[in-house]
């Protein structure tokens, strides 16, 4: 294997170096470098040791050299958020590595997350309107119903029901798309491509392949509304500005919200029904008074923090980092991950302790490219888990870990199936009996 690692990085790296010579693109790539892919991969619910050796050893440490430029890992809570807060300093344009000559629209690289000032910000400006706690409050009936739905459905599924395609991923799914304004349409084509978004197993082809048709199904949205403006988001945004907005500037920022709406809430559902399910006293508190139930969200969206990376960053000058110089045109990768289990933010902080007082976790990032749907985030949490928790207070995980499809190495961690047993045995042998009598 040893052999098969250096070969696979020796490849790697002439073809990035070719790539530099005639304009770098991103999607040739079929594999990444071993060097740099530690961050992604995790035991269980857990970072690898060697995430927290580094941390401990250099907060901020250099993985590798490519393009002639260094590639940075930040592992460490003050470090990281430090590091987010400087958006004058940093680059978020990955397109500027990535050849767009002769792309469709659909193939572009843009959306707040990939996007510098002043661009970003006249961008982010159409969106924050609609993702303040004030306005988000008239979803909460919605999502009350959907997650009601959902869990009415798995209740008539059977004792065992598989979670993740049952509840984790139909009702982020459905929320973000009544809150767009989109058909519910093609869940499993949209499931695969959320997770394949993320899928860095094979480099950057699949990646951009995946985010190519969701653009395009959302670009084709966009032409649709402008005809007929829905109700949803992307018919607000286009009566009052459609002027400003074309088509594939819209269908970008919908990209944008739609990917991050699911496919991370989603992880988020699935992983914390798994953790929760190990957690009777987690459980019992998500049955009491929002504030303890707060409690709990929080603690498990540091915990599990399901995206592991933030954006990639690109220094546009020199400057200094946890005692090491970083040099313009350098790589930053923020471990969100190590840094939330940094004994820095929080005592014990690989242990999940559903008591814990909310700490300033970076689960959302931090600064400038904060993620808009956070508070979206937050209160489809609470709903699900807390109506989760209530219907179903015994729930169990049904099968052995070894079993699981965690993902291997994605930028947003998760399980692919869940089967969760809704009753302990005796009260699912009851229920049994009731029915057939």
């Amino acid at each position: 294997m040893g052999i098969v690692n250096t070969l696979k990085r020796r490849v790697a790296t002439r073809l990035l170096a070719r790539s530099t010579r005639h304009g770098i693109d991103l999607r040739t790539l079929r594999f990444l470098p071993d060097s740099i892919t530690m961050p992604l991969q995790r035991d269980g619910l857990d970072p690898l040791p060697e995430l927290a050796q580094v941390r401990a050893a250099t907060p901020v440490t250099q993985l590798a050299r490519m393009f002639g430029k260094g590639i940075w890992l930040v592992s460490g809570y003050d470090e990281a958020r430090a590091l987010l807060a400087r958006g004058d300093q940093l680059s978020n344009d990955l397109g500027q590595f990535v050849s767009q000559e002769g792309r469709d629209p659909s193939e572009q690289i843009g959306g707040l997350g990939m996007t510098d000032p002043p661009h970003h910000t006249v961008l982010r400006k159409y969106l924050t309107p609609e993702f303040t706690k004030h306005k988000l409050a008239r979803l909460e009936p919605l999502i009350e119903q959907i997650v009601e739905a959902r869990l009415d459905a798995m209740d008539a599924g059977g004792t065992v029901v598989d979670l993740v395609g049952q509840f984790a991923f139909p009702v982020p799914f459905e929320v973000i798309c009544e809150l767009l304004g989109l058909p519910v349409d093609d869940r499993e084509r949209f499931h695969s491509l959320g997770a394949a978004r993320f899928d860095l197993s094979q480099g950057g082809a699949g990646v951009f392949g995946a985010a190519a048709h969701t653009r395009e199904f959302l670009i084709s949205q966009v032409a649709q509304q402008r005809l007929a403006p829905g109700v949803g988001l992307i018919g607000s945004l286009l009566r009052e500005h459609g002027h400003e907005l074309d088509d594939v500037t819209l269908g970008g920022l919908a990209d944008g919200v739609f990917l991050g709406g699911y496919e991370t809430s989603a992880s988020m559902l699935a992983l914390g029904t798994y953790l929760l399910a190990q957690n009777p006293e987690a459980m019992a508190m998500l049955r009491q008074d929002d504030a303890v139930v707060d409690r709990v969200v929080e603690e498990l969206l540091r915990h599990l923090t399901v995206v592991q990376l933030a954006f990639l960053r690109f220094a546009r000058e020199d400057f200094e980092l946890g005692g090491q110089q970083i040099k313009a045109g350098d790589c930053i990768g923020i471990s969100l991950l190590g840094a939330n289990r940094d004994p820095a933010l929080a005592e014990d902080a690989d242990v999940f302790d559903p008591r814990r007082d909310p700490t300033r976790h970076l689960a959302f990032g931090h600064g400038l490219h904060r993620c808009v749907g956070a508070e979206l985030a937050r209160m489809e949490l609470r709903i699900a888990l807390r109506a989760l928790a209530c219907r179903f207070p015994d729930l169990e995980v049904a099968e052995d870990d070894d079993k699981l499809d965690f993902r291997k190495l994605s930028a947003v961690y998760g399980v692919d199936r869940l089967p969760v047993r809704l009753r302990a045995a005796q009260d699912a042998s009851q229920a049994t009996v009731t029915i057939g009598a």
